[in-house]
């Protein structure tokens, strides 16, 4: 076996453009500290609706080239990351994106909420069993906001968890791996309606402002366990969003996507550990290392 990083984190994502905003600050962070950072992104997010005119024809009722070219702008994103290890699940265009929930993008044969989710985590059990991750993130069980592709992910990924320690799983796929930390994606409320104030008092002049409910993965804080302090790598959490120039449009410290209503870039980004998960009697200090307590 290729001798691997002493710290190694998987992320698993919907669609390019998820990881930049929920995560990019976390993803260039580690990998500056040399960590190993794999990105598993689940499909090329065809149905993403488009921002510049000028793309306009690249959409799924047009040319339906959307995804190949959301494809290189992840690419150019993670370039700014500084994030090297980055697949698509089963390969690039294997699932497709399934489009808002109860849409009729829902019912394509290959969309990938369809997926059948043992098949679907038998793609994601040869990442883990090949890099080894200690760390794994992904989404909450409601996918932060609903969206079919990002429940499926969350399924998919905590499937592919357990699959990936059972030694009896497809032991052709390599040597089984326990994945010793799993967060979900989260925001404190408390948080999310600060930083929605400050917009509001600023008043940039954008056409109109999301609610703080729009901003996926919003909870009570009690339920976020971590906080990771993206501040020194908030230039390339940027950068890689600005990449993402179909989907988003940033003005510092504000981004839109294609509803034009603004919301806060977040440097700070919060998650809440479940596996292992919290002592509800306990009074755990909120970590600030995804990695703390992994014996290397």
């Amino acid at each position: 076996m290729t001798e691997l990083p002493t710290r190694r984190l998987l992320l698993v994502h919907a669609h390019p453009d998820d990881e930049s905003i929920n995560n990019g600050a976390t993803m260039a962070k580690y990998a500056a500290e040399g960590a190993g950072v794999t990105l598993v992104t689940c499909t090329q997010g065809e149905e993403g609706e488009i921002i510049p005119p000028s793309l306009a024809h690249l959409a799924a009722d047009r040319d339906d080239t959307l995804g190949p070219h959301r494809a290189t702008e992840l690419a150019a994103a993670m370039k700014e990351l500084g994030v090297t290890d980055h697949r698509f699940l089963a390969g690039a265009g294997h699932y497709r994106d399934s489009g808002m929930m109860n849409t009729p993008q829902n019912h394509r044969e290959n969309a990938f909420w369809h997926a059948d989710v043992n098949g679907a985590a038998s793609y994601l059990v040869q990442v883990i069993r090949e890099v080894r991750p200690q760390v794994l993130v992904t989404y909450d069980p409601d996918g932060g906001y609903g969206h079919p592709d990002h429940i499926q992910a969350h399924r998919v990924a905590m499937r592919a968890t357990e699959l990936a320690a059972e030694p009896t799983y497809r032991p052709d796929f390599g040597a089984p791996h326990a994945v010793e930390k799993v967060y979900w994606n989260r925001v404190p409320r408390p948080v999310a309606e600060d930083a929605f104030a400050r917009l509001r008092a600023e008043d940039p002049g954008f056409p109109g402002i999301a609610p703080v409910d729009d901003v996926p993965g919003v909870v009570d804080e009690e339920h976020v366990t971590t906080a990771i302090d993206g501040t020194a790598y908030a230039a390339a959490k940027t950068a890689a969003m600005r990449a993402h120039a179909t989907q988003i449009t940033v003005h510092e410290p504000w981004f839109l996507l294609s509803n034009e209503l603004a919301q806060p870039v977040f440097t700070t980004e919060y998650y809440e550990r479940v596996i292992p998960s919290r002592d509800p009697e306990g009074d755990e200090p909120v970590e600030t290392d995804l990695f703390a307590g992994v014996d290397a």
